[in-house]
């Protein structure tokens, strides 16, 4: 009886197991088919190998992309850390204004991707948007269409008023979880602000930074609406990230065999980015509890 009631509960996980095989592994499968064909058209691929991974691995343009998108995620990643602690450790605990607060913030989450974008494209305009005529009022030669600095500000910027507020939220929400005990402790014994930040909050917020850092991370490194929208992936290609760099091989140039074989690469690169952030943190932790 208790045998057959073991393989009845494989029957229940059964759908699970096929939605994910649908969802998943399928269109895994069909990506990974692409990339080892030279495909031509209906009916008309042949096998090539590991070509266009050889291809990809040597391509200059890629290249330029993908230290372009490391310097843009951790650069993103590093302000929307810090700026998003320090404004949680300044954001009233409780309160009609720690509510309000709470839901300011949370406004620009709810912003769709293609909006944020058109947002910052009509603030930014040199010649009638907010931002622009106020830098340009100042005797900054601001353009962010034309000039590759400017761009890069600009998208940096709107990264980080976009999905600050999340960090804000997890910092906040770890802050309010440590005892209040903790703190009296520390009064008691005379610690400094900054002893407590050091001692007490800071250890107490790895949980929730570790989910940041990973979220943030891989949101960032997969970035492609918003700039698209605000600069096109210009001026010139200063702007032009990994997943823009794939979009237009898989759909401009309609190569699918390398976009395949870049798909994959892109997977497994943010994959080993989480998984060195994830191991890091976790030795980190580690090591303070010793």
């Amino acid at each position: 009886m208790n045998k057959w009631d073991n393989n009845r509960a494989w029957f229940l996980i059964l759908p699970v197991f096929l939605i994910v095989a649908f969802s998943a592994i399928i269109p895994l499968m069909t990506v990974v088919n692409y990339s080892v064909q030279d495909i031509f058209g209906p009916g008309q691929a042949y096998f090539v190998g590991d070509e266009w991974y050889r291809e990809m691995l040597h391509n200059g343009r890629l290249h330029e992309a993908f230290f372009r998108q490391l310097l843009f995620s951790f650069s993103a990643l590093t302000i929307e850390v810090v700026l998003g602690i320090a404004v949680a450790l300044t954001l009233p605990k409780k309160g009609l204004g720690a509510s309000f607060c709470l839901v300011a913030l949370a406004l620009p989450l709810l912003i769709p991707w293609n909006v944020v974008g058109t947002i910052w494209v009509v603030f930014a305009r040199p010649d009638i948007g907010l931002a622009g005529v106020f830098l340009n009022s100042l005797g900054i030669d601001y353009n962010f269409t034309a000039n590759p600095v400017d761009s890069w500000i600009t998208v940096l910027v709107m990264e980080v008023w976009h999905w600050t507020s999340l960090v804000i939220l997890l910092c906040y929400a770890g802050l309010r979880a440590i005892p209040e005990a903790y703190y009296q402790a520390a009064k008691i014994d005379g610690a400094s602000r900054w002893a407590v930040f050091r001692f007490i909050q800071l250890p107490k917020l790895h949980g929730v930074l570790l989910i940041a850092v990973l979220l943030r991370f891989m949101d960032s490194f997969m970035i492609y609406t918003e700039p698209f929208v605000l600069t096109g992936g210009g001026p010139g290609n200063t702007t032009t990230f990994l997943s823009q760099f794939l979009t237009k091989m898989a759909v401009g140039q309609f190569d699918l065999g390398p976009a395949a074989a870049f798909s994959l690469m892109y997977f497994l690169i943010i994959l080993l980015f989480c998984f060195i952030f994830y191991t890091a943190m976790m030795n980190y932790d580690k090591g303070a509890a010793k």
